[in-house]
């Protein structure tokens, strides 16, 4: 498994009991070159648009990756970048906040 991987799966088990409980609807996008760019995860959190990009420590979002980030954002999206035990703790935390006190 790729280092990148390695969070994804991380996420991925973050994730999976939300999604059991019907709490978050995920969608993890193909990148093939068409259409709108997207970030690794795309989810639904009780009404709340919330996307995920997974990174190597020490890699940032590439130039794109920052377009499509600011545009989720100014539509009223939330992003997370989660590259380490402490962002995905962070991403956590402010999903669960979003559950608890649901639109």
């Amino acid at each position: 498994m790729t280092p990148e991987g390695k969070i994804k799966a991380k996420v991925n088990r973050m994730l999976a009991p939300y999604i059991e409980r019907g709490d978050i609807w995920k969608f993890m996008p193909v990148q093939m070159g068409m259409g709108a760019p997207a970030l690794d995860y795309i989810l639904c959190v009780k009404g709340y648009f919330v996307s995920i990009e997974t990174k190597v420590p020490g890699k940032q979002l590439t130039p794109r990756q920052e377009l499509t980030s600011s545009a989720m954002n100014k539509a009223g999206g939330k992003v997370f970048v989660v590259f380490d035990e402490m962002s995905l703790a962070y991403a956590h935390t402010e999903i669960e906040f979003m559950l608890r006190y649901a639109k």
